[in-house]
């Protein structure tokens, strides 16, 4: 039963999220505060957290930015706006994910089990793949560089799997949001680009000329040397 942790100051939201996750098969720990869940997590790390930007006292934001500084904990973002400014960055600050306020269970129940999925083995992938300095190990979901683990967030992972499979390729943004985000996912491209912005800095020497991820301008990404 796959554990979540929804932080959420609004109790009637809370409450409601919390019985249709839990109605939906989840095991549900739910916490008012950005205090409370960074506490909770210390205790009983949870499968994912579901996080309302808007906290009283340590916000979204900070919250998000502590869990991603220790760990590839999947998050998924509860924003009031649907714009630039929040959504933006929640994700700079390391969300894998987000739902819009108000939140429809179903949806959000949904983005669950895609991220879920996302840091599952995919059989039949055997292969230790080196690229220069870069080493993936696809059956383990290890990556190393200069013989140093790699530590990724499950959507950083499952991006660089979906990039590296085919060195040289360009995928569109909308591509990589069906095959990394969920198939048949109608998404927002600003996943995709607030991702590789996190991947990069995570494998590239220098983020700003990366020799992995490259840009392909105004149609998105390939990897590898061109």
């Amino acid at each position: 039963m796959p554990r979540v942790l929804l932080i959420e100051d609004d109790a009637a939201v809370r409450d409601g999220l919390r019985i249709a996750l839990t109605y939906q098969g989840h095991e549900v720990e739910a916490v008012g505060t950005g205090e409370a869940g960074l506490a909770a997590v210390a205790a009983n790390p949870p499968d994912v957290v579901v996080l309302d930007l808007m906290l009283p006292g340590v916000d979204g934001f900070e919250v998000c930015r502590r869990l991603r500084a220790a760990g590839d904990l999947p998050i998924i973002m509860l924003t009031a706006r649907d714009d630039d400014i929040d959504v933006v960055a929640g994700l700079e600050a390391g969300a894998d994910d987000y739902v819009v306020k108000p939140a429809r269970a179903r949806v959000l129940e949904a983005r669950v089990r895609a991220v879920l999925r996302r840091g599952e083995r995919r059989p039949g992938a055997d292969r230790h793949e080196r690229h220069g300095d870069l080493v993936v190990d696809r059956d383990g979901l290890v990556v190393a560089k200069r013989g140093q683990p790699v530590a990724l967030a499950p959507t950083e992972l499952r991006l660089l799997l979906e990039l590296s499979a085919a060195p040289g390729r360009v995928f569109s943004r909308q591509v990589l949001l069906e095959s990394v985000w969920d198939q048949g996912y109608l998404g927002d491209s600003r996943l995709v680009d607030a991702c590789v912005q996190r991947l990069r800095a995570k494998i590239e020497d220098d983020p700003a000329a990366p020799v992995y991820v490259r840009t392909v301008r105004g149609f998105g990404y390939r990897f590898g040397p061109l």
